[in-house]
């Protein structure tokens, strides 16, 4: 659709420019020739009033062509002398604006340079800022597994605490019962003596229950951690 239009749009151009350029020759045409004529008219209005004031001659054909062909000269000397003017202000307003155009190209190229040293160090940076951040990434994930290791290493330490615990308790419980027993067995010992009226037997003095209940105070270091 956009080409559609760019080709009917440049036709119309196209037309409106071979239409309008023929017209723009003759008003050229026709412009140079009424300065021409009004060129002749003041000159024959020029002889005339020479003529009527001094009595001068009439002027010839020729001599009438020399007097028109110097004053076209001379008009367009003028105009070529306004049009070098114009064209010499132009010039200079153009090498005005050259000078400002390459004064701000050097500018354009310093910034240039400036931002192209900025993106470098930029770049520089940002590889060692990558580099240091590659560095504390395999640091934080060795970390992780280290702190991974640890918990099962606590884990396992607190298994084994727990059943280190078990059997010491298993062992003083065995060990309170064997007391126990003992117990019962001295204080059956000791109505049978009585009983008897007999003296109690001497190794079953040297042995005596507070011997197991000092056992069950001493606890071991685990109980306490």
């Amino acid at each position: 659709m956009e080409k559609w239009k760019s080709h009917v749009r440049g036709e119309l151009f196209k037309r409106d420019y071979i239409q309008k350029d023929p017209f723009h020759g003759l008003f050229v045409s026709l412009s140079s020739l009424e300065e021409k004529v009004d060129l002749r008219d003041k000159l024959l209005d020029g002889l005339q009033g020479c003529v009527e004031r001094h009595g001068c001659g009439a002027y010839d054909d020729l001599s009438l062509k020399h007097q028109l062909a110097l004053r076209e000269s001379e008009q367009d000397r003028m105009k070529f002398r306004e049009q070098l003017r114009d064209l010499t202000a132009a010039l200079y307003l153009k090498e005005a604006e050259l000078q400002y155009c390459h004064a701000q190209v050097v500018r354009f190229r310093n910034e240039a340079l400036v931002f192209g040293r900025e993106m470098a160090t930029l770049k520089t940076n940002m590889a060692d800022y990558e580099y240091s951040l590659e560095l504390q990434s395999k640091e934080l994930t060795s970390q992780r597994w280290e702190l991974v290791a640890l918990r099962n290493e606590l884990s396992a330490v607190r298994q084994e605490k727990e059943e280190l615990l078990e059997r010491w308790m298993k062992e003083k419980r065995l060990e309170a019962s064997r007391v126990n027993k003992f117990n019962q067995m001295q204080e059956r010992w000791h109505r049978f003596a009585e009983h008897m009226g007999t003296p109690t037997h001497p190794e079953a003095q040297q042995l005596h229950p507070a011997d197991g209940e000092q056992d069950l105070e001493d606890e071991p270091s685990v109980m306490k951690s």
